[in-house]
């Protein structure tokens, strides 16, 4: 298939840098939740009855893994030589770092939620 006709998701170029933006999201938003906590319990002393920055960081950390997941998972259904995979062809390597992604890409998502659980589960900062 000509690069014009194929769809936007199959015309990236599958890096080792597409494959840890989803677990430099977790850790991101990791360091957010921590700076968040510090900073509430800083001025406070409680965190606010609905914190909606940490809510919008939380949702905007789980898009971006979503939308990666999504598009590790699109790269992984693309058409290439059938198993076993004995030369290391372009698709076969496209595929492999695909499939590693949307497995971080899992591992994140579920990383942020638990992430965010102490704030939804401890009202205050003792």
């Amino acid at each position: 298939m000509s690069d014009e006709r194929r769809k936007w998701h199959e015309r990236l170029d599958v890096t080792l840098w597409t494959l840890i933006i989803p677990p430099t999201v977790w850790a991101g938003h990791f360091l957010f939740s921590y700076l968040w906590a510090a900073i509430s319990c800083a001025k406070e002393g409680a965190f606010a009855k609905f914190p909606t920055l940490f809510v919008a960081g939380t949702v905007l950390a789980l898009a971006i893994i979503l939308l990666s997941g999504w598009i590790a998972h699109r790269q992984t259904g693309m058409r290439g030589d059938s198993p076993p995979h004995d030369e290391g062809t372009e698709i076969d390597r496209l595929r492999f770092l695909a499939k590693s992604t949307l497995l971080l890409a899992g591992l994140s998502f579920v990383g942020v939620l638990f992430t965010a659980l102490p704030v939804v589960f401890i009202g205050d900062c003792r």
